[in-house]
């Protein structure tokens, strides 16, 4: 069997811990490169979006530098693997409600709301547990389901068939979702040690989906 070149790039919107993705990707053994530009999107084999900061402005970011087209036709229609990371998988939504309501990446239907539950402290921050179901994200994962979350807003599919984790904060909210080739994942997976790890290095293990 032929081993793929992997050709990683981490999309930078001006405002995400691209760094810190970057620095977990060299620990599994593999470059990833942060770019804004259309022309390493084409010529990727997969796409990281990572995510710190609000909808709104990442969307901002993405239109101002013309990506969400290009990222579009390579998830779409060439069937590059993406991952969405926090404020990323958010971005995959149809449309987001943070500051203002404002249109997403589409590729997977939803919309991004504040956590429902308000009794607990905001934003939801620290370790945390993943009730997941199994894909091929979770391979070689240990007993131990503990990743490391920071955020106040949730996904909200249309379709919870493609909720793949749940985790509960005073009630539950995905942390986990799959639409064939796109990927999401509400906590950090470079901040979640060894196994935040092996999430990275099984997505960038993924092949194109044809």
């Amino acid at each position: 069997m032929t081993t793929l070149t992997k050709n990683v790039v981490i999309i930078d919107i001006g405002i995400s811990n691209v760094g810190s993705v970057k620095r977990a990707i060299k620990k599994i053994g593999f470059e990833g490169i942060i770019s804004k530009k259309n022309v390493d999107i084409d010529k990727s084999t997969h796409l990281i979006l990572p995510g710190v900061g609000s909808f709104n402005n990442g969307m901002k970011n993405l239109r101002k530098n013309e990506l969400e087209k290009t990222i579009r036709f390579n998830v779409i229609n060439k069937n590059k693997p993406i991952l969405g990371i926090c404020l990323g998988m958010h971005l995959l939504a149809n449309y987001g409600y943070e500051n203002e309501k404002t249109k997403g990446l589409c590729l997977i239907d939803g919309e991004v709301k504040e956590l429902s539950n308000k009794k607990l402290r905001l934003p939801h921050m620290g370790w945390n547990s993943v009730d997941y179901k199994k894909n091929d994200l979770f391979e070689n994962i240990n007993n131990n389901k503990d990743f490391y979350f920071v955020h106040r807003f949730e996904f909200k599919p249309y379709d919870n068939s493609i909720i793949y984790g749940y985790t509960n904060y005073g009630s539950n909210f995905a942390s986990v979702i799959k639409k064939k080739n796109i990927y999401g994942v509400q906590f950090h997976p470079e901040k979640s040690m060894q196994n935040g790890l092996q999430i990275l290095e099984n997505f960038i293990s993924l092949n194109a989906q044809n």
